[in-house]
């Protein structure tokens, strides 16, 4: 999978561990017709990227894959033309990115459903979660949001129907066992596990902290209905673009669905038919 340099410096900071110099068969690619750098997030998605790379190449489009190591710098590098497209998020946070910023970025394809899980070292199942249990929750306003959401779906608390896709602790209206939520960063919750009672945690970052995925997750999201579903984001202006038509082929290839089953360890499943 290629590499390459964003534009400015602010990106470049941002990347995770920094990337290297853009390799010189990618130079000369980028020479003899455009080439297209798609932002990601570093981890596993690096490994599916390789797959869809190969896949566009099939197709005679040149992708260079972008690593960030945060959420937010994806879009700004994406709305500052520093790279033409990514695929980390789903709609309700780039939603609330376009409502804080004024981005004019658009999905164009759907990606792979990566469900939200409620996991624990403590405790087998969720009836065995105590009175008064400590859950660990992302402090962000989307993932903190769809977190307790999954806690409500999961019967733990009630919220206020009027907070939509974002409430926050504050929106509670019921919690009959008494579960107090210690708020952290997306990327953290997941090495607290062995210091709360139960965790909410993107399945990413939950196979970062090496959390078993089968034998400590008590909780589970349902694809059905689901706006929590990953795709790939462009400029609004590159929509109609003919490189976008072949890297949404790319992405809905075969053997992207069999990347997505053995990379994630079936934790993760395709958002395509």
């Amino acid at each position: 999978m290629k590499q390459i340099a964003p534009l400015t410096r602010r990106t470049l900071l941002s990347l995770a561990g920094g990337l290297a110099c853009l390799p010189m068969a990618t130079r000369a690619m980028a020479a003899q017709g455009k080439l297209i750098r798609v932002g990601i997030m570093a981890g596993e998605d690096e490994d599916l990227w390789r797959v869809i790379t190969a896949n566009a190449a099939k197709e005679g489009l040149n992708l260079g894959i972008v690593t960030f190591s945060d959420y937010n710098t994806p879009n700004e590098a994406l709305a500052e033309h520093e790279i033409d497209a990514n695929a980390f998020q789903h709609a309700p946070f780039l939603d609330a990115q376009k409502a804080a910023r004024g981005y004019d970025i658009v999905s164009v394809c759907p990606t792979y459903f990566s469900p939200i899980g409620l996991y624990s070292a403590r405790w087998k199942t969720l009836a065995d979660l105590p009175d008064k249990a400590v859950i660990g929750v992302p402090n962000d306003p989307s993932n903190e949001g769809r977190a307790l959401r999954l806690l409500e779906a999961l019967g733990l608390i009630r919220l206020d129907s009027a907070a939509g896709l974002l409430p926050t602790p504050l929106d509670v209206t019921e919690n009959p066992r008494h579960v107090s939520f210690h708020e952290l960063d997306a990327g953290i919750v997941g090495r607290t596990l062995p210091d709360v009672d139960a965790a909410v945690i993107n399945t990413n970052w939950a196979l970062k902290a090496g959390v078993d995925i089968q034998k400590q997750r008590i909780g589970v999201e349902s694809l059905q209905n689901n706006p929590y579903v990953n795709f790939v984001a462009v400029n609004a202006a590159d929509a109609h673009a003919p490189w976008v038509e072949a890297l949404v082929r790319a992405v809905h290839q075969p053997a992207t669905r069999e990347a997505i089953a053995t990379i994630f360890h079936g934790a993760v499943e395709p958002a395509w038919t």
